[in-house]
């Protein structure tokens, strides 16, 4: 199972369509807000592929959920935007609720700057922004692959 992550495409259409067909293969594409009208899009573009989205807070006007949680293989997956656990300060609010909700996969956007930790048991990802990077000169999203030996987790420029 292979899962494509996304955040903070911030109305870079044409990143997010790249990202898509790059992976078009992928099982599930996850945007994690602040893109709600190109995730929209996208969707629409490519109705045969799996997308889960949440909002932003720059998203503005959507009914997109603030977090999701699913189940995929071995994984529980917890996902959202991040402002709501104040992510730019510090990610212990984010890593207790993914606790809460027992996700051994936790992801998060909203610092536009990549990150992936394994803490305890639990992968944390932050796949940077496709849109507005901070600290590169290209955008950067996050892949997942889920299979019966383990869970790798790692980012990927554009």
């Amino acid at each position: 199972m292979r899962i494509i992550v996304m955040s903070d495409s911030h109305r870079n259409l044409a990143a997010v369509i790249d990202l898509v067909e790059k992976h078009r293969t992928a099982d599930i594409f996850i945007h994690l807000g602040d893109g709600a009208a190109e995730f929209e899009e996208v969707k629409s573009m490519f109705p045969e592929i799996k997308f889960l989205g949440v909002r932003g807070n720059c998203d503005l006007g959507t009914d997109l959920e603030i977090a999701g949680c699913f189940h995929c293989g071995q994984a529980k997956i917890f996902y959202t935007h991040g402002h709501m656990y104040n992510v730019k300060y510090s990610i212990e609010g984010l890593v207790r609720a993914g606790w809460q909700m027992h996700a051994n996969i936790v992801l998060y956007g909203h610092t536009h700057i990549p990150f992936v930790e394994y803490r305890d048991g639990m992968h944390i990802m932050n796949p940077g922004s496709l849109g507005m990077p901070r600290g590169m000169s290209t955008g950067s999203y996050g892949i997942i692959d889920i299979a019966d030996s383990g869970i790798v987790c790692y980012n990927q420029q554009l």
